[in-house]
């Protein structure tokens, strides 16, 4: 295994090739985390990341893994293993939405992949993560944040009602796996954006949702990647070292 030689320490952002992913590897990078870059598709926009990265002193790899595919993330972690060094923070960023439907209309395999990558992606991240991290497991500690969504709350009708109930097992998973591993010294919590200005509303069929619904969040605009970012940094940070459970709203007011 390489020894890691980044002074803040080793992060995998899954989804980290575009949006809040993106904008966490870049910020996570700056504050001296070696990165690895995960992504399931779009490899060129990836590799401009990890090349930005490392082109201004930081350290990054990317990796492509689809996190529902159990082989390809014990792959992602194996390559971090050997690249950068042992994990210390996971960010649990990976996610899909699918066209705005309401229930009815929503097949099994739309289901199916909603789950497979919100939900149990995630969880295959965090065991891998568990297994690297826990002082029962001979490592020294760490921190994970999940990305969950205002959607948790809100329930999204008309629109995502999967996609919410996909995020809302996302808070429930973060509760249950802060308690359990507060003793392993794994520190879990979450972070729930809102309306964030990402290619995922065009992903849902309506690239320019935000701007149809500034009425409905009380600061009355979207929000940047980058804000959402800073708020997954700090829940990573010695700044919040006696925070774990906690589920952190980015989401205007809304």
């Amino acid at each position: 295994m390489k020894r890691n030689m980044s002074g803040a320490g080793v992060m995998i952002v899954t989804g980290g090739g575009r949006g809040i992913g993106a904008a966490t590897a870049t910020l996570a990078a700056g504050r001296g985390f070696a990165v690895c870059v995960n992504f399931l598709q779009g490899g060129e926009t990836a590799a401009k990341l990890v090349n930005a990265i490392n082109s201004n002193g930081g350290k990054a790899i990317a990796v492509q893994a689809d996190v529902s595919c159990e082989p390809d993330v014990l792959r992602l972690f194996e390559t971090v293993d050997s690249a950068l060094g042992r994990l210390t923070a996971l960010v649990n960023n990976a996610g899909i939405v699918g066209r705005q439907s309401r229930v009815e209309s929503m097949d099994a395999p739309r289901l199916q992949r909603m789950f497979a990558i919100n939900v149990i992606g995630a969880f295959l991240c965090a065991r891998e993560a568990i297994r690297r991290m826990s002082t029962q497991h001979g490592g020294k500690g760490g921190a994970i944040v999940n990305l969950s969504s205002g959607a948790a709350r809100l329930g999204s009708p008309g629109e995502y009602v999967d996609y919410a109930a996909s995020k809302g097992a996302i808070d429930t998973m973060t509760i249950g796996l802060a308690k359990e591993l507060a003793a392993d010294g794994i520190r879990v919590n979450c972070v729930r954006p809102g309306f964030v200005h990402t290619d995922i509303h065009a992903a849902g069929g309506e690239p320019n949702r935000i701007e149809r619904l500034p009425d409905s969040i009380p600061m009355k605009r979207g929000g940047e990647p980058e804000k959402v970012a800073r708020a997954i940094l700090w829940l990573l940070s010695e700044e919040a070292s006696y925070s774990t459970g906690a589920i952190l709203d980015v989401t205007g007011g809304r």
